[in-house]
């Protein structure tokens, strides 16, 4: 700084500033630390600040004692009794006295057996801890506090508890005591937990990130670096993002190791300015910044619950009180969704000159167009779950910072309150907890995307899950999930699923296969939409950005959908083949059986043998239905297809032709070898007749209503009769008329037919068509 400069900075401190304490931290400032251009800027608008506190002063009272000069000609006895009567609130109210005691003391005033600082202390205490303090109060106390060492200081900072919102130039204030090296280490992390607690309730940032190098300087400190991150991350904007910052954050890590804390700001940073940060980042990472408002969450609810809620929503959201005293884990509590609020309060000086609109201020949509470049984001980023009309904005303006700052809040929202929460629930926080994960099923719905925080979540609590707790809510956000590498599938999301499946009633069963059903739905979209013209690459666009080539995400699944095959054939072991669970089964084996028809993913896979047999010899006509249908795939395309697939479909056309339609069952040679003996112990006339389109169980009804229908008189029913001459194609047609699509389409594709005169056995005017 310039001699000149730093010595008209003293002079108007030293003239301007408040109190002693005030001019001795100034003055230690501008000798220990050359301050940035933000910095000084807000040197100057401190003096400025001080000199038009001063000149209001003295206007006041110039003009109070012109006042006073008419008044006592006109009404003394009036001016008289006024004064009387604000002197007496004053002396009457302890509170006000107490803060004034605090504005006024002097530095070096003796803190240990001084009885009248110890009684205004109890007084602001009592109020701090049962209604909150004023923000007139928190700039007063926490002023006070940061000039302090020892004990004092950390009872000061434990009952600032704000009542409404917390001034921002209070905040600047007291970081600007940072500097002063008589402030403990273990004080500095306390007034920074203190601060990240009440970080949505400041009324304004725009000088906190006006001082935001200065912040950045003590990043190097080792105990104070997680939390100097963690309130960058908050504050960081993209012209925060500066090379020199960069090599810094770099060079700790190399020094600290990839702690979470940086990694989280560097993928910040990364995000704002991709070509600074060239370090390869994990996709996947761990909560970086932990919850640090353990010392005031009990105080700060007691506070909100007595003041009818005014205090901010959110803050609510992370700071439940437990109910029991011995459980280490927390029970969720208040997850109602926070109500918009914006980060710049409407009549401050910077929404003015902005002309920033708040989205609380958005209720239609012309609205939203007509602000579209100048609405303001919420403070609280979760409270965006509960507007469609913000959503709308969010998903227009693709901020990443945005999306950054509302996976951090819902990530902290679900693992701690339900990965972390103990198992004892009551009836309340079940619907809150239902209430919330419905609001963000529908907002994901309303993305077309799911967020990293909760796929992140989903992969943990998978593994605690017992099944039951908010089902429908748990698979239908697990179904949102982005496309898994093949690498790592198994172990996120196969091996948890499996060990429910198998120990779970029907239902959970049904639902499961359900829940990957859509999930493959939402990868063949994403692929199908996002694909690039020469169909050599895709890439996944999302927040959390991962590329990955087409042989990759084929991998995938090809994985996802050998695991259903897998689930599926235990299943129906396990279930005595239950049609409800075949019903789940086969909607899963239509959207693999589309894979390529209407996603156009070059792909065919055959279900295995535990779900085709049980499938084709189902008593219900409709599973019959659907799985000739899925078995019997057919395109005009050209694409490369496995020797293995060709062999399974070959394996299975062949045998529905000769079981469905040849009657050519339990023969040698056959797929299915039944030993003649067993056979004729069975008793059943021409045994491999029993499951063609006549007498086979499923369709044995229709067969009987058939024969009716074209021999009412007849009083023997002889369906054998249905094979002969004409009969044959009208049973063929009444059966396609009954809505057996599945069965026409593999007749008129997999079946050359011929007809002969005379002929007696529809077999011998047909061929197999292969």
């Amino acid at each position: 700084m310039p001699g000149e400069l730093r010595k008209t900075l003293a002079e108007v401190v030293s003239a301007h500033a408040h109190n002693k304490r005030s001019r001795a931290r100034f003055e230690f400032c501008l000798n220990k630390f050359v301050p940035e251009e933000n910095t000084i800027h807000i040197c100057f608008r401190y003096v400025a600040m001080a000199k038009a506190a001063n000149l209001s002063r003295s206007d006041l009272d110039s003009s109070s004692g012109s006042d006073l000069s008419v008044s006592s000609r006109t009404s003394n006895r009036s001016l008289r009794v006024v004064e009387k009567e604000r002197r007496r609130n004053e002396a009457g109210d302890p509170f006000l006295l107490a803060l004034k005691y605090f504005s006024e003391v002097e530095a070096g005033t003796p803190r240990i057996g001084n009885d009248v600082l110890e009684r205004n202390l109890v007084q602001v205490e009592r109020v701090g801890l049962s209604r909150g303090l004023p923000p007139e109060a928190i700039s007063v106390m926490l002023d006070y506090a940061m000039s302090l060492r020892g004990m004092i200081c950390v009872r000061v900072l434990k009952f600032l508890i704000p009542a409404t919102v917390v001034p921002q130039e209070a905040v600047v204030q007291a970081v600007a005591w940072l500097c002063v090296s008589k402030i403990a280490i273990s004080t500095q992390v306390l007034f920074l937990r203190w601060l990240l607690t009440v970080f949505d309730m400041i009324d304004s940032k725009d000088n906190l990130r006006a001082i935001y190098g200065f912040i950045f300087h003590f990043v190097t400190e080792e105990n104070l670096s997680p939390y100097i991150c963690h309130l960058l991350y908050l504050l960081t904007r993209r012209e925060s993002v500066r090379p020199f910052r960069v090599r810094k954050l770099l060079d700790l890590q190399t020094k600290m190791g990839r702690q979470p804390f940086l990694l989280h700001l560097l993928s910040l940073y990364k995000v704002f300015c991709p070509e600074l940060v060239t370090l390869a980042l994990p996709s996947q990472m761990r909560s970086g910044f932990k919850n640090h408002n353990s010392t005031w969450k009990a105080a700060l609810s007691a506070v909100q619950k007595r003041n009818n809620g005014q205090v901010l929503s959110d803050i609510s959201l992370t700071l439940g009180v437990k109910h029991k005293t011995n459980s280490r884990k927390r029970k969720y509590h208040h997850l109602e969704v926070p109500s918009l609020s914006s980060s710049v309060q409407r009549n401050s000086p910077s929404s003015s000159s902005r002309k920033v609109f708040a989205l609380e201020q958005l209720h239609t949509f012309p609205q939203l167009l007509d602000n579209l470049h100048r609405i303001e984001l919420p403070s609280q980023m979760g409270s965006l779950l509960g507007s469609s009309l913000a959503l709308c904005y969010l998903d227009y303006v693709q901020d990443d910072s945005a999306f950054l700052r509302l996976n951090f809040w819902l990530g902290h929202a679900l693992h701690e309150e339900f990965l972390f929460c103990s198992g004892d629930r009551g009836s309340g926080s079940s619907s809150e907890a239902l209430h919330l994960l419905n609001r963000l099923l529908s907002t994901q719905h309303f993305l077309q995307e799911g967020f990293s925080s909760t796929e992140g979540f989903l992969y943990k609590f998978l593994n605690v899950w017992d099944g039951s707790l908010l089902r429908p809510q748990i698979l239908g956000l697990l179904s949102d999930i982005p496309v898994v590498p093949s690498s790592c599938i198994n172990q996120l999301l196969f091996e948890p699923l499996v060990q429910l499946f198998f120990t779970s009633t029907l239902f959970f069963k049904c639902s499961v296969i359900d829940c990957l059903n859509n999930m493959l739905l939402k990868w063949l979209t994403w692929h199908s939409v996002y694909a690039l013209e020469d169909g050599l690459d895709i890439s996944l666009h999302s927040h959390t950005p991962m590329n990955m080539s087409l042989s990759g995400f084929m991998d995938s699944v090809v994985e996802l959908v050998r695991f259903v095959g897998r689930l599926a054939a235990m299943g129906l072991q396990l279930e005595g083949c239950h049609s409800l669970l075949l019903s789940f089964i086969l909607d899963f084996y239509e959207t693999v059986c589309d894979m390529f028809l209407k996603y156009g993913l070059p792909m065919v896979v055959m279900p295995p043998v535990g779900v085709f047999y049980p499938a084709l010899f189902a008593t219900d006509p409709v599973s019959v239905d659907r799985v000739v249908s899925v078995s019997s795939f057919h395109s005009s395309q050209a694409f490369h297809i496995s020797r293995q697939t060709y062999r399974e479909f070959n394996h299975y056309l062949s045998f529905m032709v000769s079981c469905l339609w040849n009657s050519k069952m339990f023969l040698p040679g056959m797929a299915i070898e039944v030993d003649q003996e067993l056979l004729s112990l069975s008793k059943v006339a021409k045994p491999w007749t029993s499951f063609d389109l006549i007498h086979h169980p499923a369709f044995l009804g229709y067969a009987l209503d058939f024969h009716h229908k074209c021999w009412p008189e007849r009083k023997e029913i002889d369906l054998n009769s249905i094979k002969a001459g004409k009969q044959w194609d009208w049973y063929l047609e009444f059966l396609f008329s009954q809505g057996f699509q599945g069965l026409q389409q593999f007749v008129q594709s997999s079946i050359t037919r011929r007809s002969v005169a005379g002929t007696n056995d529809q077999g011998q005017g047909d061929r197999l068509s292969l």
